[in-house]
């Protein structure tokens, strides 16, 4: 295994250790429905354009349109998201947030960004100096994983 690889394999595990730590600390304190990760990553391509339709969040997310309106009807159910006629297209639905959807994403990311901030803090300044160098990094990584991506992705 070449060092590229096993660099990254290490990183996947440490990073989806600590998503998965974040969420069994904050979910408990979470008001309203639980959500899965794919109804949080669909509100978050609503939060990011708003006005958005299924087809454009299944490119967006690389889903399938048919997993996406699947997740819409839940999230319509669960009130936290709204659908309105697309003026240009009668068929088509443009997406919404609710206030109830926009305050739990607001309470999350505050809260994920108090609970990680604080993890840091406790870090020796070498390492949360180290963290803040690799940022850049990460990103350019997100960057080159994107530009690569198949349209048709189900799951990462």
């Amino acid at each position: 295994m070449s060092d590229a690889v096993t660099v990254g394999d290490e990183l996947m595990s440490v990073l989806a250790g600590l998503r998965r730590r974040v969420r069994r600390r904050l979910r408990p304190e979470a008001s309203g429905p639980k959500l899965r990760g794919a109804q949080v990553e669909l509100l978050r391509a609503v939060e990011d354009q708003p006005g958005i339709g299924v087809r454009g969040a299944a490119e967006v997310l690389h889903l399938a349109p048919n997993s996406v309106s699947t997740l819409v009807n839940q999230l319509v159910a669960m009130g936290m998201l709204e659908r309105h006629p697309d003026p240009d297209d009668r068929r088509a639905a443009k997406l919404q947030l609710t206030d109830l959807a926009e305050h739990r994403l607001a309470y999350w990311r505050e809260a994920r960004s108090e609970l990680v901030g604080a993890g840091v803090a406790q870090l020796p300044e070498v390492d949360q100096e180290a963290l803040r160098q690799a940022l850049p990094a990460l990103r350019q990584l997100l960057a080159n994983l994107s530009a690569d991506e198949p349209p048709d992705l189900e799951e990462s």
